[in-house]
């Protein structure tokens, strides 16, 4: 054998053991950004992944779900049910969302998730919401019994924005969550912000969010 092919034949095994790490290293990261519960992306990977649909797509809905009765569950419950319902909750969404191939979804924390979903048609919005809430408080299955949650889901159409920053990934979160907001105060649902009245801010965040009432106080005072 001569000393080029000798050379080669010896290169391969290290250029093989360097793909295999590399695919495991890839593996730990992409594990590593998903939530342990769910399976679906922590909020940092779904932001960068739903900011790069708004870049590429003419008609995203951005959809923000927040569960009701989910402290009842826990507190009847216990937190295995609580877990539960957020597992059962993450694979609702990765349901509902199983017909667009250009969708994406995450938790942010606690019982609050996220999805932007590319439409080819804005007319789809209402179909998609009404098949999300269906999804998500359909009965899950838990030690043997049939529990329940509700839920609250808010969303906006990009194309509905108008151009500039308020397209921008997280002002349209924003107008998701006042949607969100205004479908909890109605005893749950859905509701696009194009039809949702707009919320006070306090702090940059719509009034009533964690975090707002210190600075609600402050003001006050």
């Amino acid at each position: 054998m001569s000393e080029l092919m000798y050379a080669a034949a010896a290169g391969l095994p290290l250029a093989a053991g360097w793909s295999v790490h590399a695919l495991r290293l890839t593996r730990r990261i992409e594990t590593a950004r998903r939530d342990p519960l769910t399976g679906l992306w922590t909020r940092d990977a779904f932001e960068q992944r739903a900011a790069r649909l708004l870049a590429r797509h003419a008609h995203v809905a951005v959809v923000l779900v927040d569960l009701d009765g989910f402290k009842a569950v826990n507190d009847t419950h216990g937190h295995a049910a609580g877990d539960a319902a957020i597992r059962a909750t993450g694979a609702s969404l990765t349901d509902a969302l199983a017909g667009h191939r250009r969708a994406v979804a995450g938790r942010l924390g606690g019982d609050e998730f996220a999805a932007a979903v590319a439409l080819s048609d804005p007319i789809a919005l209402p179909w998609l919401l009404r098949g999300m809430h269906d999804e998500i408080t359909a009965p899950f299955r838990h030690t043997g019994r049939d529990l329940t949650v509700g839920a609250s889901i808010g969303a906006v159409l990009s194309s509905d924005v108008p151009g500039g920053t308020g397209r921008e990934l997280s002002g349209l979160l924003r107008l998701a969550d006042e949607a969100m907001y205004t479908a909890k105060r109605g005893g749950g649902g859905w509701q696009n912000a194009a039809f949702a009245p707009r919320c006070t801010t306090t702090a940059g965040r719509r009034t009533g969010r964690p975090g707002t009432h210190t600075t609600q106080r402050r003001e006050a005072a």
